[in-house]
């Protein structure tokens, strides 16, 4: 008896970002059509330091309380729309090695899908995996933060 595959799993950076609502769209929108799923990636960056360790942590904890709650909503969103249960993480540290991290940890993640921003530079997370695009375990999907839905739509 031979195993189905396991679903693909597209990996979207969540921000707040315009680009990145856009590329979880059409990341939603793929896994919709390939019966794949989405993983919804927020980062905390650390804190700098302050002096009083409880104030640190206090800031720390907000962050990530924000970082959730960013993530729940978008969650809820596309459920209601396309039925997507997307996988919720959120991590701490620099982003782009935090991304690093999980990639190497979840050898199933089919795409890292980055939303590029509609104007000026493309974003700090899209130039670093563009240029090291040839030695990522995955393919990288770079959408024009720029699109429209129905855009969006044709495309996924």
């Amino acid at each position: 008896m031979t195993q189905a595959p396991a679903p693909r799993t597209y990996l979207v950076v969540l921000d707040g970002s315009p680009e990145a609502r856009v590329a979880l769209r059409f990341a939603a929108r793929r896994a919709a059509k390939t019966a794949g799923t989405v993983e919804m990636l927020a980062i905390v960056a650390p804190a700098e330091f302050v002096q009083w360790g409880g104030v640190q942590d206090a800031i720390e904890e907000e962050a990530r309380l924000g970082a959730e709650a960013l993530l729940h909503q978008a969650a809820g969103e596309l459920l209601d729309e396309l039925g997507v249960r997307p996988v919720i993480t959120v991590r701490e540290g620099e982003p782009a090695r935090a991304i690093q991290a999980l990639l190497a940890e979840r050898p199933g993640i089919a795409a890292l899908v980055l939303g590029a921003q509609a104007g000026g530079g493309p974003g700090p997370l899209v130039e670093f995996f563009a240029a090291g695009a040839g030695q990522m375990p995955c393919p990288v999907m770079i959408v024009p933060g720029g699109l429209d839905e129905e855009a969006l739509d044709r495309l996924s």
